[in-house]
């Protein structure tokens, strides 16, 4: 398939690119490919729906918690040997502004994460194959199977943790090959790190990125070039 064009506000159930790491025969060395996804993972045990997909009624499995994902049910069988790489320029998160006292929500304020060396960040993640099934809900060939990820989140830290309490948990270049590995278990060390944090910056955005409509470079545009955020630390 062709690889998605520039995306400045991906949604849940969007396609996604993601690097994995395979075998082609199962006695070679496994190598990286780029797999085109969709964000939010569909269990391989999923039902199928009326129309022959996956079953999606329930939330969307966009987040797995590093805490968790060796446990959970729903993902614990690919943590062990189906996690990938989530490659972004940043992403977004909003910060409370705090209760209004008519008690209406209050607006958020939303700011845009990003590596200040122009480099992409690569974000731990996992990923599933789903079949279609039949009547019995036995797995069939009747259709390509669907290819899904979801992005693993940690604790946010220093100030990052003033914005939003969790964020993406990234993997260090150095890491990348280690956490891919197909044959090696996950490395609980890998969940319970920062990887890249000392490349993240944030500054704050325009609004225009609350609506799903809107999708551009002004997008991650600073709200106010004045006052940027040079840095974390």
């Amino acid at each position: 398939p062709n690889s998605p064009g520039p995306n400045y506000n991906v949604a849940p159930t969007s396609t996604i690119s993601t690097v994995v790491k395979r075998h082609a025969e199962p006695d070679d060395e496994s190598t990286r490919r780029i797999r085109l996804m969709r964000w939010g993972f569909v269990p391989p045990w999923a039902k199928a729906g009326t129309e022959g997909g996956p079953d999606t009624k329930g939330p969307l499995l966009i987040n797995a918690r590093a805490e968790t994902v060796a446990t959970s049910p729903a993902f614990r069988a690919a943590a062990k040997h189906k996690r990938c790489l989530v490659p972004m320029d940043g992403w977004y998160e909003w910060r409370s502004n705090g209760e209004r006292t008519d008690g209406k929500k209050a607006a958020k304020t939303p700011f845009f994460m990003y590596a200040d060396d122009g480099e992409p960040l690569l974000m731990a993640g996992l990923w599933s194959t789903w079949r279609p099934r039949d009547l019995s809900g036995d797995a069939t060939d009747a259709g390509p199977p669907l290819l899904s990820c979801t992005i693993i989140t940690t604790d946010a830290v220093g100030p990052l943790a003033d914005i939003h309490d969790r964020m993406p948990l990234s993997v260090s270049a150095a890491d990348w090959d280690h956490w891919l590995d197909p044959d090696a278990p996950v490395d609980e060390g890998l969940l319970r790190g920062h990887g890249d944090l000392d490349r993240i910056r944030v500054r704050e955005v325009s609004t225009l990125v609350n609506s799903v409509r809107n999708n551009g470079p002004e997008l991650i545009e600073p709200a106010d070039p004045q006052h940027e955020q040079a840095g974390l630390f």
